[in-house]
Parts: structure tokens; C-alpha cells; sequence
């Protein structure tokens, strides 16, 4: 009697192992057929691009591109992105400069300063970082910036244009996340793409550059937002999804099916004890989970937010060819 429960206990013993092993192999097998889109590759390579463009702009005695950024305040995030904006300009080989404001500004104040790099035949790109301040009109302010100078694509003239599709400054995250796609040869032609955010300068962009006819592009595109019904079962519809809410780890595996892309833009700081520096960061995506069902994911950090900058640089750039 012991011996047969000691032979049945060790064969669910073994079942168990067994099962679990299959499992495994099925994961690892998912993770073997998903691909990284990463961000440090890509931007790489528009950088040395631009590099080697520099050379030729170099040679030739042509003016050498030049952004100004403004920020105001200190808040830590912005603080970061607009450091490695300025970090990665002079890595291609352009001029920068940083203008700062406390987070009182007047907002005639700021508005002159726009004036003036508007004015400076020098300044080639303008760059606002965002958020602004609750005493800033943020539409007035982006629509004072001179449309030949901005190049982070949030004028009203430029974005008129993109809906028409004529040539002109694509908003840079909308834009490096084409690039992405276009680097990895990942088809997007009558696919169906689902963006989960509508703001101006991520979810409303993309969703038309989607829908363009142009590569890449060609896709049915579904709009989501906070008012979305249903939007579980959308994302399981969907070939790409472009989760750009600013909820750290809003999609799950289950409103992912197999195979999808998921293009993460999310990128918010989580606190954690643990880490030197009190915090995190983390992607709109639940990465670990959502990660086995993907053809293609982007990584936080390291995917759109590099790319966000290089586009930035190739506007930048395409900016300064216009004197």
C-alpha cells in the first residue's frame, strides 16, 4: 500500500516536472521569436548619419546647426531629457544652448525669449521643454515658435501639413518610432494598428502617419482612449499597438494576442527603495509578461525614448539646410 503511494506520488512528481519543463521550452521558444527593437541600435545609426553629413557640411564652410532649448523649472525629468538633448547634439557635431527659467515665469517673458531665438539667424531649431508651468498658455507658446524652426513638429502650420502629407517637421517620438519600423523592415501595409493615447504629440501624430500612404504606413488604424469601451478586446484585434498613456504597465499579456508589435512610449518613474537613485522606469507595457506574446516589443528604457532624440537631430539638421 505505501509502496504503490510512494510510485503514484513519484509519478506526478515526474508529470509535474515534465509539464513544467514543456512550459519552460514554450517560453523560452516565445522569447527565441521575439525581437528586440532597440532604440540604441537605431538612434546609432541616425546619429552616424548625421555624422557623416556633418563632415560634408564641414568641408564646405556651411553653417553648423544649432538648437536652443528652453526649460523651465527643475523638475528632475525634464531636467534629464533636456541634458541628454544637449549631450547628444554635441555628440553629431552641433551647437546648443540651454535657456533656463525659473517656474514663475511671466509668460510675456517667455514669449520674448521665443522671439528672440526667432529672430536670431543663427538659431536653426527650438526646442520647448514639456510640461509647462500652469500660468503658461502651452498652445500660445508653441504657436509663437517660427514653423521653419520648429522642430519638434508641434506647430499648427506644421501639423496641417503632416495631416496632408507635405514635407515638414514630423513630430520627433511619432517620427523615431517610423524610423524604428523602418529600420527593422517591419511591415505595416493593411495591418491593424491600435494607438492607446490621443495626445498632440504622440497618439494623434502616429495614428495619422499610420494611416498614410506611405512606408510605414498603409495601416487600419483604431484610435483608444479614456473613454475607450471595450479596449481589451480592440488590442486583440490589433497587429501593432502604439501604448502611449503614461500608466506604467497599463497593457497586459491578456490584451495582447501572438505576434503582435508593441511599441512602448510610456516612460514614467516608479519609486523604488531598492535603486540608487530612489526610482525606476517603466513602460506604459508590462514588459515581462507581454514580452513572450510579441514579434517585436521596445524596451523602457532604451527603445522610443532614443529614438525621440535622433529624430530630433535629423530635424535639427534638415532645419539648418534650409539657410
Amino acid at each position: 500500500m505505501i509502496g504503490e503511494k510512494i510510485n503514484r506520488f513519484g509519478e506526478e512528481i515526474k508529470h509535474r516536472l515534465v509539464t513544467d519543463r514543456h512550459r519552460q521550452q514554450q517560453i523560452l521558444l516565445y522569447f527565441c521569436a521575439m525581437q528586440i527593437l532597440d532604440g540604441k541600435v537605431v538612434s546609432k545609426t541616425v546619429k552616424d548619419n548625421i555624422k557623416e553629413r556633418m563632415l560634408f557640411v564641414e568641408e564646405q564652410g556651411r553653417k553648423i546647426p544649432h538648437l536652443a532649448a528652453i526649460l523651465i523649472g527643475t523638475n528632475g525629468a525634464s531636467e534629464t531629457y533636456v541634458a541628454s538633448k544637449v549631450k547628444n547634439c554635441a555628440e553629431v557635431g552641433f551647437k546648443s544652448t540651454l535657456i533656463r527659467f525659473d517656474d514663475d515665469v511671466a509668460e510675456n517673458i517667455l514669449l520674448e525669449a521665443i522671439e528672440n531665438l526667432n529672430r536670431d539667424e543663427d538659431v536653426d531649431g527650438i526646442l520647448i521643454q514639456l510640461p509647462l508651468p500652469a500660468q503658461i498658455n502651452e498652445e500660445k507658446v508653441i504657436s509663437s515658435i517660427n514653423p521653419d524652426k520648429d522642430v519638434d513638429g508641434f506647430h499648427p502650420f506644421n501639423t496641417g501639413k503632416m495631416v496632408q502629407g507635405l514635407p515638414t517637421f514630423i513630430p520627433a517620438t511619432p517620427n523615431g518610432i517610423l524610423m524604428m519600423l523602418e529600420h527593422y523592415k517591419i511591415e505595416t501595409s493593411g495591418k491593424h494598428a491600435v494607438v492607446i493615447g490621443r495626445s498632440n504629440i504622440v497618439g494623434r501624430p502616429i495614428s495619422i502617419l499610420l494611416g498614410s500612404n506611405t512606408y510605414p504606413g498603409n495601416c487600419t488604424v483604431t484610435v483608444c482612449h479614456s473613454r475607450t469601451k471595450n479596449l481589451k478586446d480592440i488590442c486583440l484585434q490589433a497587429d501593432i499597438i502604439v501604448a502611449a498613456l503614461g500608466i506604467p504597465g497599463f497593457l497586459k499579456a491578456d490584451m495582447v494576442k501572438e505576434g503582435a508589435v508593441v511599441i512602448d512610449v510610456g516612460i514614467t518613474r516608479v519609486a523604488d527603495a531598492e535603486k540608487k537613485s530612489g526610482f525606476v522606469l517603466k513602460g506604459d507595457v508590462d514588459f515581462e509578461n507581454v514580452a513572450p506574446r510579441c514579434s517585436y516589443i521596445t524596451p523602457v528604457p532604451g527603445g522610443v525614448g532614443l529614438m525621440t532624440i535622433a529624430a530630433l537631430l535629423m530635424n535639427t539638421f534638415t532645419a539648418s539646410l534650409k539657410k
